[in-house]
């Protein structure tokens, strides 16, 4: 034991006597089910945070992809033209977007029903040019088409709202920005192109988009263009703006982060909760595994005795139990980390499943108990719409998460060895 690596492989070999010992009896049980509690736990916070990334950026995505844009640029005149070719060069840029905005009442010309509306100028071939866009808004009636002046393309719930259909004329009764002659127009009619559905209910349910010439037209003299920039990597928004605010000092710009930012931190709460509740796993098992430790501390204590007398040091006989909890936090860790990727990856045909052996025992139950009943059974159509959902995995989070389930274990052990403090070498060769 004089040199360091004598050391390590006689303290390792002793770690590994104690594993192949330990195979039988009460603490090896206990063991055992530490690291099933381990590995339990990083499949569940593994397929449920994959699950929750999945359901929340289906509608982060819609609402940067449609909406918000990474980036929303107010610049002067002046700086426009510059500007608009300098992002469209910048290694973080993916695409740059004019367009104009305004509020206003839409009424159906033949219905007479009225929706309140935010109408949205965009160029004519954005559907085509923008593949972020065109990916979010799907067209389930008619074609993106807003190629002439009157034409219009509204979402599924607007024309739900107005009894719109492909074809349908609409009137922009009340419109903010309009021209000086009149805020309020029967003259301002559209003829509905198209109608788009988002994963995003609020762009369902007011976004409507026309062509810029139409908006020159209709939003007045007033109306200054804005730029929605599409960044490369969205988290990349902070470098991007200071870079952009350096070259532009003149310029107004913005983030996605203060666009809805409500909404954005109410899904980040949601998410922290959740997460912190699955976490409370990982500690009962470290509970269990601090109690497993101790126990395997005393029922050694002899042991411990005899290698302290034979030069062994409190430092070497501490590392010996620390390793022991560690291969039991890897092994639950590594094991759970597997089976929560497969479970993440095969979501759709797990949530199928549940759905079928609900069903199944809800049968059994039904038949034996109130057989009248079966004709109103059906499968629970939650379990669909959780299917349909795509789980996303992120690297930072699956490593956090693994490395946790190590760490739960090893810090649990960490805090069992100060038993060893207590034992005497004297005390237990003299009981023994």
């Amino acid at each position: 034991m004089n040199s360091v690596s004598s050391s390590i492989k006689w303290v390792y070999y002793v770690s590994q006597r104690f594993n192949k010992i330990d195979t039988k009896g009460r603490t090896a049980i206990t063991s055992k089910l530490a690291s099933i509690g381990i590995a339990f736990g990083v499949m569940a916070l593994i397929a449920v945070m994959s699950v929750m990334n999945g359901f929340q950026m289906e509608f982060i995505d819609a609402i940067m992809e449609i909406s918000s844009y990474h980036v929303q640029v107010d610049a002067d005149s002046d700086d426009r033209l510059f500007m608009e070719s300098w992002c469209r060069i910048h290694p973080l840029v993916r695409s740059i977007t004019p367009f104009y905005e305004a509020q206003g009442l839409m009424v159906d010309s033949y219905s007479g029903m009225q929706a309140a509306s935010l109408l949205r100028a965009v160029p004519d071939d954005v559907y085509r040019t923008d593949k972020g866009f065109s990916k979010e808004l799907e067209m389930v009636s008619g074609s993106f088409d807003i190629e002439n002046d009157d034409s219009i393309v509204i979402g599924y719930d607007l024309a739900s709202s107005l009894h719109a259909t492909v074809g349908s004329s609409v009137n922009l009764l009340a419109l903010s920005g309009a021209n000086e002659d009149s805020l309020f127009s029967q003259n301002r009619k559209f003829i509905v192109t198209g109608i788009f559905f988002a994963n995003y209910q609020d762009i369902n349910s007011a976004y409507a988009f026309v062509n810029l010439d139409a908006a020159k037209k209709n939003f007045g003299s007033k109306a200054k263009p804005i730029f929605g920039i599409k960044l490369v990597d969205s988290d990349k928004d902070a470098a991007f703006i200071a870079e952009f605010a350096a070259q532009f000092p003149s310029a107004k710009s913005e983030s996605w982060r203060m666009y809805n930012r409500s909404f954005f931190g109410a899904l980040r709460v949601e998410k922290n909760v959740l997460m912190l509740l699955v976490f409370l796993i990982f500690v009962v098992v470290g509970v269990n595994i601090y109690n497993s430790m101790r126990r395997m501390i005393y029922e050694r204590r002899q042991d411990i005795a005899v290698l302290s007398a034979l030069g062994a040091t409190r430092i070497e006989l501490k590392v010996i139990f620390i390793i022991k909890g560690f291969l039991t936090g890897l092994k639950g860790s590594v094991v759970g980390l597997v089976l929560g990727i497969f479970l993440s990856i095969n979501v759709e045909h797990v949530f199928k499943i549940l759905s079928k052996l609900q069903y199944c025992l809800q049968y059994v139950f039904i038949t034996l108990f109130s057989s009248d009943s079966l004709n109103y059974l059906q499968e629970n159509p939650m379990f669909s719409i959780y299917a349909a959902i795509p789980a996303r995995m992120k690297f930072s989070e699956i490593v956090l998460i693994f490395t946790f389930g190590i760490l739960a274990s090893l810090f649990s052990s960490m805090a069992a060895e100060r038993q060893l403090q207590k034992l005497t070498i004297s005390e237990v060769l003299h009981d023994a």
